[in-house]
């Protein structure tokens, strides 16, 4: 046995989440509808709405978030609420929405939003910049979290060329009162529990970027709870 193999050989297993564990599949996989077909589209449609909802305070709050792209990937876009409504205001840029199939198999084929059924693990579609939004990089392990932004990093240009990885995630901090400040703390609970994920600070968000390779990011804005990131290459 080689020293590496050494090293390894007492590494235990990853620990499933508490959701995992009770009913024997991730939360956000293939197989969760299985569990309960209803409850599972319920939740497709209540993340619509989510979308619909976020993406409408983004466009209104922050102006230059798309300017000058001709290009984007919506990770985890689901039906497309978002890519459609960015589609909308700049008719211009080119959206395409990556998912899981049992998501891209309900989405609308009418021609307006490009679907592509993958793995964010795997590959992501080469565009000028990538937007992460709330529900994804909280639902996974910084190591997770990592090979992911990874990934997004490959599929996007320079910064010189207006390369970037947009991010709507919550930043943990108290700055903004002790009632936001719990309401963070009891989503990082609900992560706990469904996921392997957490909710992360500021210089938890910086270290998972330069891990992932990127040089600098800027919070471009703090929307209540959460904050809208541009990461560069």
């Amino acid at each position: 046995m080689g020293l590496a193999g050494w090293f390894k050989k007492d590494h235990e297993p990853p620990v499933p989440s508490p959701f995992e564990d009770i009913f024997g599949v991730p939360l956000c996989d293939d197989r969760t509808p299985l569990l309960d077909k209803e409850l599972d589209d319920v939740v497709t449609q209540g993340l619509a709405a989510h979308d619909n909802l976020g993406i409408a305070t983004v466009m209104r709050e922050c102006h230059d978030l798309f300017k000058g792209l001709g290009s984007l990937t919506d990770c985890g876009g689901g039906d497309g609420t978002t890519a459609r409504a960015i589609i909308k205001a700049y008719p211009h840029i080119k959206c395409t929405v990556l998912d899981l199939p049992k998501v891209v198999d309900k989405a609308p084929a009418d021609g307006v939003v490009t679907y592509v059924a993958g793995d964010l693990f795997h590959s992501v579609p080469s565009s000028q910049a990538v937007m992460l939004k709330v529900l994804v990089l909280h639902f996974w392990s910084d190591e997770d979290c990592v090979k992911i932004l990874a990934q997004c990093k490959k599929a996007i240009p320079s910064r010189e060329e207006g390369g970037k990885i947009i991010i709507i995630e919550i930043v943990v901090g108290p700055s903004l009162g002790p009632i936001m400040f719990e309401a963070q703390h009891l989503m990082d609970m609900l992560m706990m529990v469904n996921s392997k994920g957490r909710q992360r600070d500021e210089n938890e968000w910086s270290k998972l970027f330069t891990k992932a390779g990127f040089t600098d990011y800027k919070i471009v804005k703090k929307l209540g709870a959460r904050c809208v990131i541009e990461v560069y290459p």
